[in-house]
């Protein structure tokens, strides 16, 4: 067969969605026009564990605009049934809003004023007066008493310690991380009888609205979910939030439509978060620095009520290889909100620790860090015994190494000056499970040369409109402008959640799928349309360019769609286009892979580390837009740069109340911090992953960063920090 084109994919568009953005047409959740719609305002909890003694809500009542408030004491009994459907939901009992007295955190929302003007909602949430049976709340990970661990095991460990000749025994500490995008969490609900419709900000449509069908106890098909653009998630969207039922409790209630948006600083226990670890890890080696044995004690933080977890073991079996591993993960329940993922969840946090190790051991041993690493490359996965799709990190090293100058790094720490400046070089691999998961699309073609292709999808930044179009335009033969993709809407095909770097893969395959059968469809009317110019010809030797279809061989023979489908009377064509998910049984170990190499400065005298580079280098498949892949690898550095010397949640273990709720306090990175920022990807694709050949990227450029920071900066000063963010107080 023909292969069709490929004008689009792997060309540096721009987003098609740009102009909307750029002249604020794009509709973000809170921004939607809804007729009649009140404004709902959240009152949380003050305390961090205890029960509502009593809420007084007269005053705010008499205040002129307030129409209700709602809590405990009035609110209706909701269903809550189980929702099967959940992505990987935590285990536990999900926080039940208004259905009973108890507090579990600090923040929880214990009432909901509504009004007719956002101003006197707010004022009257202000004059709730709530009364407590207040405990003392467990909120330190370092105090509280962890669950039965996860295990896994291979070797002897233990044994394989105590017969290393090399050994070191190191404990990190990571900071709980918060979200903070730009876009603040919000929801619009209706009601029309029955049937409930919200405009929400979140990063899986399908999922709100199984959430919201068994909360409410209604038929999945009289939720409607719509989301059209999200003003940045990093994961804060993956979960319909409690803020989101009670909007629609709200509406029900009152019959009318309302709109309830957090404030940055509900954003911190209103969502969830990354967790914070607290990561022993042993590690014992021959004097040449090949690896005998590894064990990793992780302790995680998670709420009372529900156990989360995330992917934190899997680095730390398959990355480098050795006969010996045991890991036990265990979570502390404590008296917060449940965590949720967050930019490279799960891998950011292993990877920082296990490449400060080997940053550390490559140190003990005068070996250079890179060369540590090949020596302990493996030659499949050694968790599984499956060989790997693709693993390219020996390339990722090697043009790492060269582009970013390696050579000129100097072994020993301290030994490179600037004035008041110390110059340091680290690097540290990074890896990301290559996640799939099934998906639909719908491809109809007019008669008019131009497709519309729908799928329940998300955009929270990393341009699915435009590379999902880009994929559509190719397998269709059509232009880009002549292809509208639309996402953000439940009644659309379903699709997985928008995060973990599987959009591509999942989506865009189901989207080849669907596009390449509406292509197929045509091609087959035309060969058998006597009136065509290409009838009786072999449909595997037509391709389509242009909105045109012709013989490969013979360009001149052939016709447009738009004749094709007129002269035939067809108004249209169209398909549900399907992927099916990784197979139930997996041929080969899938994972994208980095090598991430930084140059810091650090002052000798205030301890101030400033980031002067970074380069990243990725084994992520076939790159379908390589200007969004350029965004997203920017992005994750940010990120990166933000996991390893800001960012950081700061808890008062007294009453549990967050003290930097808010931007001032809670430090992301800003433009003075950002540096020079580089991005290679390798060429190549994974065809073994799904059908385009992807293995994710969003995910997978922050996931290094961090280690390499952290390395640069024992390189520079010879002080190695294991507690992120690296603050200078540590260094001093």
């Amino acid at each position: 067969m023909s292969p069709q084109p490929q004008a689009a994919v792997g060309a540096p568009l721009s987003r098609v969605d740009g102009r909307l953005k750029v002249t604020g047409k794009a509709l973000y959740a809170a921004e939607h026009d809804v007729k009649g719609a009140l404004h709902a305002v959240i009152v949380d909890a003050s305390v961090g564990r205890g029960r509502i003694a009593s809420i007084d809500t007269r005053a705010a009542l008499a205040q002129p605009g307030v129409l209700k408030v709602i809590h405990h004491g009035n609110a209706p009994k909701l269903p809550y049934r189980d929702n099967p459907a959940s992505n990987n939901p935590p285990d536990g009992r999900r926080l039940r809003v208004f259905q009973d007295d108890q507090v579990l955190f600090h923040g929880q929302p214990v009432a909901v004023v509504v009004a007719t003007t956002l101003e006197a909602a707010q004022h009257g949430a202000s004059l709730v007066k709530v009364e407590y049976d207040e405990r003392k709340p467990s909120t330190d990970l370092e105090k509280a008493k962890a669950d039965k661990p996860t295990t896994y095991a291979r070797g002897n460990a233990e044994a394989g310690l105590r017969n290393a000749p090399v050994r070191m025994d190191l404990t990190y500490r990571t900071a709980r991380n918060h979200h903070n995008a730009m876009e603040l969490h919000a929801t619009i609900a209706r009601w029309d009888g029955n049937k409930l419709t919200v405009w929400d900000k979140t990063q899986w449509v399908v999922g709100t609205q199984t959430e919201l069908s068994t909360v409410f106890g209604v038929p999945m098909d009289s939720v409607r979910v719509i989301s059209p653009f999200v003003g940045g998630g990093f994961g804060s969207g993956l979960r319909c939030w409690p803020h989101v039922v009670v909007a629609a409790l709200v509406a029900r209630e009152l019959k009318r439509p309302v709109k309830l948006v957090l404030n940055r600083r509900q954003q911190y226990f209103g969502t969830g978060f990354r967790p914070a670890y607290e990561y022993r890890l042993r590690l014992g080696s021959d004097r040449r620095g090949r690896l005998a044995a590894m064990v990793q004690e992780l302790d995680a933080e998670t709420s009372s009520y529900e156990k989360f977890t995330e992917n934190v073991m899997y680095a730390g079996q398959m990355m480098y290889s050795m006969p010996n591993v045991s890991q036990a993960y265990r979570t502390v329940p404590l008296d917060v909100n449940t965590p949720i993922y967050m930019r490279g969840p799960g891998f950011a946090t292993a990877s920082y620790v296990i490449e400060s190790a080997m940053d550390e051991l490559a140190a003990k041993l005068g070996i250079d860090p890179i060369e540590l690493r090949r020596r302990n490359e493996p030659s499949e996965d050694e968790s599984t015994n499956l060989p790997f799709s693709t693993r390219r990190l020996r390339e990722c090293y090697t043009t790492g190494a060269r582009e970013f100058g390696w050579n000129q790094r100097r072994a020993k720490p301290r030994s490179r000056r600037e004035g008041d400046w110390l110059i340091g070089m680290g690097m540290a691999a990074g890896v990301y499970d290559t996640a799939r998961m099934p998906a639909q699309a719908h491809v109809r073609l007019d008669a008019d040369g131009t497709a519309v292709v729908d799928a329940a999808a998300s955009d929270m930044g990393p341009g699915t409109y435009t590379s999902q179009t880009q994929v559509a335009a190719d397998a269709l033969g059509l232009t880009m402008r002549t292809v509208a993709f639309r996402l953000g809407d439940s009644l659309f095909p379903p699709t997985p959640p928008h995060g973990g770097s599987m959009t591509m893969a999942s989506v865009g395959s189901a989207v080849l799928d669907g596009c390449n059968r509406v292509r197929q469809q045509a091609i087959k009317l035309a060969v058998e349309d006597r009136e065509s110019p290409l009838y009786g010809a072999e449909a595997r030797d037509v391709i389509v360019r242009g909105g045109r279809l012709h013989l490969n061989s013979e360009p001149a023979r052939g016709e447009t769609y738009q004749r094709l489908l007129t002269r035939n009377k067809r108004s249209h064509l169209e398909a549900l286009g399907s992927f099916a998910g990784p197979a139930a049984k997996e041929r080969h170990s899938f994972y994208a892979y980095n090598a991430t190499f930084a140059e810091v400065a650090v002052d000798a005298a205030l301890g101030l580390v400033r980031i002067r580079r970074v380069l990243g280098v990725y084994d992520a498949g076939r790159i379908i837009s390589p200007k969004l892949a350029d965004s997203q690898a920017i992005g994750g550095m940010v990120g990166g740069i933000g996991h390893a010397l800001l960012e950081h949640t700061v808890t008062d273990h007294r009453d549990g109340r967050i003290v930097n709720a808010n931007l001032a306090d809670y430090l992301v990175p800003v433009n003075a911090d950002v540096p020079d920022l580089k991005a290679i990807y390798l060429d190549g694709e994974d065809p073994n992953a799904d059908p385009l050949g992807v293995k994710g990227l969003a995910e997978l450029v922050m996931i290094g960063v961090a280690p390499a920071i952290a390395n640069a900066v024992f390189n520079a000063t010879g002080r190695r920090v294991r507690e992120l963010p690296i603050t200078a107080e540590a260094l001093l």
